[in-house]
């Protein structure tokens, strides 16, 4: 049969082992130039329900294999991905726009993360408690939460099923993955992969879907735990449907990233370094930099540096341009969004030092751009950017930039330029985010643990605390 990886861009459904057709019900388009690459279909409701049925059907039986046979067959997965790579990383540039350099991380840390999460079959660890009791033993175990309901972004849409897949899998759940409506085909191509290996049929599900398939899923009574990675006020709508059933959720929501330039810190290091960090997926990204604190000393070098560095960037279409540090951004509608936050600034004083515009009416592109002179008025201060646009603004002092870092209502990722171990501490143990980068690009470990405060989330990816979130907890009274 035909598929993904050969080029046949059609979207079926995986569940219980099987791939389903479905009838086409919207286009998925190019964002780099706007033509449809392909149609899609949204799973109605008893399809959603015969998913999380063989994903409960599944979980007994996949549950009771020692973890470390988990493990293996994850790492079976991850050979074939990297045996994939060339195919998966332009079907990611295709479907996403990412540039080929990019796509091809992206895949490759995708088969890196199962290998990671394969490793802890054998380190799952429990706890001795000491009993209040003579002759009493007390022990906690970590348990497999169930059934998972995996909603998936767009702007990773190959390394974030992963993600969510392996660390629910190594620990003993099954998993349903509704990807995002603009980057289906990845996923899909997730599961062709998945089909080829020994993972029992039921353990790894999918449902494709706009909107109302999400609704679907995290609503059904039978999923026991929600991983969910995008926007705040989608992780909102789903607590209030998981609030009905009472179901844990992980929410990996927005961010609007500080960072803070102080005087005594490399400038141009400084500046080479946010804007490659921004020029990833095209500042399409909750960890990236959006708001720059700058040392007043310093500010007119950091802005030279820095409009050099972003002017340095190239955009275009990934697929047919080589080299280009940028793709597109997702859709027309993101286009739309950033000209308005931008219109908005200009309007109410802001300065534009670079860009600051659309580049053209056939793809999703938008030019780098730097605004100053902006104050907390402006929406652009507020709103998640979520593409190549920073705002710089000058500070007084090191206090001065870790409050107006603080002032916002997300708390996921900052940063801190600076020489000064004291400077450097003292942001670390002030900055109110998840975390904190020093000298370096927004940018986590697969062994860390990615998580936020505020409005950026519940709950964290990643490392063994990530790979706990998808545990509950079982303690043991044995008297003997």
């Amino acid at each position: 049969m035909t598929t993904l990886l050969s080029g046949d861009l059609k979207f079926k459904h995986f569940l219980g082992g099987k791939f389903i057709s479905d009838k086409p019900t919207y286009d998925v388009l190019n964002p780099s130039n706007r033509q449809n690459i392909g149609q899609a279909p949204s799973a109605s409701e008893s399809l959603v329900g015969d998913a999380v049925l063989a994903a409960k059907k599944a979980q007994t039986e996949w549950s009771r294999l020692p973890a470390n046979a988990r493990g293996v067959l994850l790492k079976s997965l991850a050979n074939l991905i990297r045996e994939n790579l060339p195919r998966l990383s332009q079907l990611v540039s295709l479907e996403q726009g990412k540039v080929p350099e990019l796509a091809q991380m992206e895949v490759g840390i995708a088969a890196e993360y199962l290998d990671y999460m394969a490793g802890w079959g054998r380190r799952i660890e429990g706890e001795v408690i000491s009993s209040d009791r003579p002759g009493e033993t007390m022990l906690m175990f970590r348990r497999p939460m169930g059934v998972i309901a995996a909603v998936l972004p767009w702007n990773f849409p190959f390394f974030m099923v992963a993600r969510k897949m392996a660390p629910a899998l190594i620990t003993g759940n099954t998993i349903v993955v509704k990807p995002s409506e603009e980057t289906p085909f990845c996923a899909a191509a997730f599961a062709e992969l998945v089909a080829q290996t020994e993972i029992p049929d039921g353990v790894f599900n999918m449902v494709g879907g706009e909107r109302k398939t999400g609704e679907l899923l995290v609503a059904n009574p039978d999923i026991d735990m929600i991983s969910f990675t995008g926007s705040s006020a989608a992780g909102s709508a789903i607590m209030q449907a998981a609030g009905r059933n009472l179901t844990k959720v992980n929410l990996e929501l927005g961010g609007k990233a500080p960072a803070i330039i102080m005087d005594d810190a490399n400038i141009d290091i400084a500046a080479a370094t946010l804007a490659a960090g921004k020029s990833i997926n095209t500042g399409q990204a909750c960890n990236c930099a959006e708001r720059i604190y700058v040392h007043k000393d310093v500010s007119e070098k950091f802005n030279s540096a820095l409009v050099s560095a972003m002017r340095d960037l190239t955009f275009g279409d990934p697929m047919s341009q080589e080299g280009l540090s940028m793709g597109p951004l997702i859709n027309q509608n993101a286009v739309k969004r950033l000209e308005a936050l931008v219109e908005n600034a200009k309007s109410n004083g802001a300065d534009i030092l670079l860009g600051g515009k659309a580049e053209d009416e056939t793809g999703c592109h938008f030019s780098p751009t730097i605004l100053s002179k902006t104050n907390k008025n402006m929406d652009i201060m507020t709103a998640e950017v979520f593409g190549p646009v920073f705002v710089v603004d000058e500070i007084d002092s090191l206090d001065e930039g870790i409050s107006r870092a603080n002032d916002s209502e997300y708390g996921l990722t900052s940063s801190i330029f600076t020489n000064n171990l004291t400077s450097a501490m003292t942001a670390i143990n002030e900055l109110k985010f998840g975390e904190t980068y020093v000298n370096r690009e927004n940018f986590e470990a697969i062994q860390g643990f990615h998580a936020g405060v505020k409005k950026s989330g519940i709950g964290g990816t990643d490392g063994k605390h990530g790979l706990y979130e998808y545990t509950h907890t079982q303690v043991a009274y044995i008297q003997i």
